[in-house]
């Protein structure tokens, strides 16, 4: 699409005043707010020809102008300044998250919360599988007299607590024997697999162990293969933030929205889990009918090389798209630098 330089400053000016009012926009509002050097008469004119090719549009109780989806898609990929985060809220997102990185799911939940607060929307995170992570390392803590937390990590980086009985006559040389027999036996293995080809070898190896083996390995079970725990998991944060936005004002399109927001896989359906980078998807462009009057920022992150979840900010088509999506983008690459660095360090 084609455009020359005075109707993208209309345009714009229009949108960035909109997202700021929440009001239809007329062309005396952008001479009075923009020093674009034209008449309001001739901003008239340039808004008739934005309106033809349908960049914005009109409501039908204003003489305003609001922008249409295909508008916010013209702005964000055109028109928008670079996201930019102030240092004040990367310093907040560094600290919320690097404090929680030994518990990844108290990472993901606390990933949700934040980004809600900084953004006064929605967030949607969907976090690591925990059924289909193989083993990666074990350990355990000593807790009460006769039991030790188990500490499993999976190699998607979920983290599993356990208390486990040992038995008051049970040295802390005799728990770490066991945790390195199994984390050198099982590491990248789920527990069928090491059922299948390793089991006696692990006996072998902890013949006098063998009560207490047998304790840990049934509490490996449903950790590493429990097929409840097949799916992700979502993380609603900040879900009462739509209701002060005026366009969900009518009740039924809240009712309609919140009651989207209890069912996990409509939800996973708003975030793109198969691209690199920032997704913005306006209005429309979302492939549920919930979900028309939104917006989301999305962006996957990693562990170990392999796209394990997505962190999004869902808010009406009228957001603040800049500082959306340089939050999203610097939660995610800092979520990608922690779990990377959480990988290579003993929890």
């Amino acid at each position: 699409m084609q455009m020359d330089e005075r109707k993208k400053k209309i345009l714009r000016a229009l949108i960035q005043d909109y997202i700021a009012s929440a009001e239809p926009i007329g062309s005396r509002t952008i001479a009075r707010k923009f020093d674009l050097g034209v008449s309001p008469a001739t901003i008239r004119n340039e808004m008739s020809d934005l309106e033809e090719l349908g960049l914005i549009e009109q409501p039908h109780t204003s003489a305003g102008r609001i922008p249409s989806d295909a508008g916010y898609r013209y702005y964000v990929d055109f028109l928008m300044e670079p996201p930019a985060l102030r240092d004040d809220d990367k310093m907040l997102i560094e600290r919320e998250t690097t404090h929680r990185i030994h518990e990844i799911q108290e990472v993901i939940t606390q990933t949700s919360k934040l980004l809600s607060q900084l953004t006064s929307l929605t967030s949607v995170v969907l976090g690591p599988q925990k059924g289909k992570g193989t083993f990666s390392r074990m350990h355990f803590l000593p807790y009460q007299p006769g039991q030790a937390i188990m500490v499993v990590v999976k190699e998607n980086g979920a983290v599993e607590n356990h208390i486990i009985e040992i038995g008051q006559d049970v040295a802390a040389e005799e728990l770490q024997k066991i945790a390195d027999v199994l984390n050198r036996k099982m590491h990248g293995y789920t527990l069928n697999e090491v059922k299948r080809t390793l089991l006696h070898e692990i006996y072998s190896e902890l013949t006098r162990q063998r009560s207490l083996l047998d304790s840990a390995l049934e509490l490996l079970e449903p950790i590493l293969n429990d097929q409840d725990q097949e799916q992700e998991h979502v993380y609603l944060g900040g879900a009462l933030n739509m209701l002060n936005q005026p366009e969900f004002r009518d009740l039924e399109k809240v009712k309609t929205l919140f009651k989207a927001f209890e069912e996990d896989g409509r939800l996973k359906k708003l975030l793109s889990m198969d691209r690199e980078g920032l997704t913005v998807t306006i209005g429309g462009e979302n492939k549920l009918d919930e979900f028309k009057d939104c917006s989301v920022i999305s962006a996957t992150f990693r562990v170990g090389g392999e796209i394990v979840g997505a962190v999004g900010i869902l808010g009406p088509t009228r957001m603040d798209y800049a500082k959306a999506m340089a939050i999203v983008d610097y939660t995610t690459r800092m979520l990608n630098r922690l779990l990377r660095t959480s990988k290579r360090t003993p929890l």
